[in-house]
């Protein structure tokens, strides 16, 4: 395998990797210029950005399993990076993260290591260099870490997902202010717990946890209960082997849905938060083969989240466009085409009889009566096979 990370030349933008390769014409132009490619250790195997060194650019850390380090490539200024400087990590590091651990304004770094159950803390000197390692003690074999300020306290603690079997938890290490942190509290989840992401979930202002549960086919969601402490698990199904997950507003209702990028179904689940922290039942959208980890952001300008996953076995990144946020121009155009035909009726006639599909009331409450029914379809029908407008369809809903 090779030890060196394949790159894109950057802008001076915030820096999402994904080593795998995106059809430009999704976006109709080529997205990134000819890859460069950087030397890493030995068995690189996750990368994340930060500005590390204080320079606004973004910089590179990459964990490298088989070699126990952390590989760090500060940005020269113009998207191309400076040779790597390695720093000992625990044994067999997964993944990482950036944060500032011990509120001096600058990025730490903390490395999951199942190898040897402890996640590596390295301080940094602020000049994107780092102190020593100091291993704290997690759950069995943790395979992912994400920093946030759990208990409200103004600093960022650590909790990480340990994947063995038998154990089944996420560790909560609480940052005593400093940097170091207090012995670890475990909490249980769902069956080889891969992948954790802290977010508000229910509201209240305080980071709570969704953790992809890889052998339950589950979600498992841990409320805060405002200190940092957390309420039992609550599982919400997936597709099958979830690997990881993402936590943003899909439905652009201001609250934080959960995508998860589900391993043996080739799906990514899509869980709508019903805005309260509870969730409805999955919806799967396909993928390429395998996909590992899913990233919401706004890939195509237009206001809402899409996603994209890297598809491990297919060597390709699946692009889901984001279609839920659409403003509402054309009551009954229920598949968004700028036109109507015979597929929006056979849209509404799901809506109206069967309850499934997109149904916002935008599209499908044609004659805004506050409910769907077959008013709605013979006004659409009369809309694409007569071309006829009536005053209770056009304009919006009151």
């Amino acid at each position: 395998m090779s030890n060196r990370i394949r790159l894109p030349k950057l802008s001076n933008a915030l820096l999402f990797i994904l080593l795998f390769s995106v059809p430009s014409a999704l976006f109709g132009q080529p997205l990134f210029d000819t890859w460069l490619s950087y030397d890493a250790s030995h068995t690189p195997i996750f990368v994340f950005a930060a500005d590390l060194d204080g320079d606004g650019k973004p910089d590179l850390a990459v964990t490298n399993a088989n070699s126990s380090t952390v590989s760090v490539l500060k940005n020269n200024g113009d998207g191309t990076f400076a040779p790597k400087v390695d720093y000992s990590t625990g044994f067999n590091p997964r993944s990482g993260v950036a944060a500032d651990l011990d509120g001096d304004a600058d990025w730490d770094l903390a490395v999951a290591n199942p190898g040897d159950n402890t996640v590596s803390v390295l301080k940094n000197n602020g000049d994107g260099t780092f102190a020593p390692k100091v291993d704290y003690g997690t759950g069995v074999e943790p395979y992912s870490v994400f920093a946030a300020d759990l208990d409200g306290d103004g600093d960022n603690d650590l909790t990480t997902a340990n994947f063995r079997f038998s154990v089944n938890t996420v560790s909560i290490l609480k940052n005593n202010g400093d940097g170091t942190f207090a012995p670890k509290v475990d909490y249980g989840t769902g069956a080889n717990p891969r992948f954790v992401f802290a977010a508000d979930l229910d509201g209240d202002g305080k980071p709570d946890l969704a953790v992809a549960s890889t052998n339950s086919f589950s979600v498992s969601v841990l409320k805060n209960n405002g200190d940092g402490t957390f309420a039992p698990k609550v599982d919400y199904g997936t597709g099958a082997a979830p690997y990881s997950i993402f936590a943003t507003d899909l439905d652009g209702d201001g609250d934080f849905d959960l995508a998860v990028a589900n391993a043996n179904s080739n799906t990514v689940s899509a869980l709508k938060n019903n805005g309260d922290g509870t969730f409805a039942p999955k919806v799967d959208y396909g993928t390429g083969a395998n996909p590992r980890f899913v990233f919401g952001a706004d890939l195509d300008g237009d206001g809402d989240f899409d996603l994209a996953v890297a598809n491990y076995s297919s060597n390709t990144v699946s692009v889901l466009k984001n279609l839920s946020i659409v403003i509402c121009a054309a009551k009954g155009d229920m598949n968004a085409s700028g036109n109507f035909s015979g597929a929006d009726i056979v849209l509404e006639l799901n809506c109206v009889f069967l309850q499934t599909g997109n149904c916002d009331f935008c599209f499908a409450d044609i004659n805004c009566s506050g409910n769907l029914s077959a008013a709605d379809i013979v006004l659409l029908l009369e809309r694409t096979f007569q071309e006829v407008c009536s005053p209770t369809w056009c304009g919006p809903c009151p």
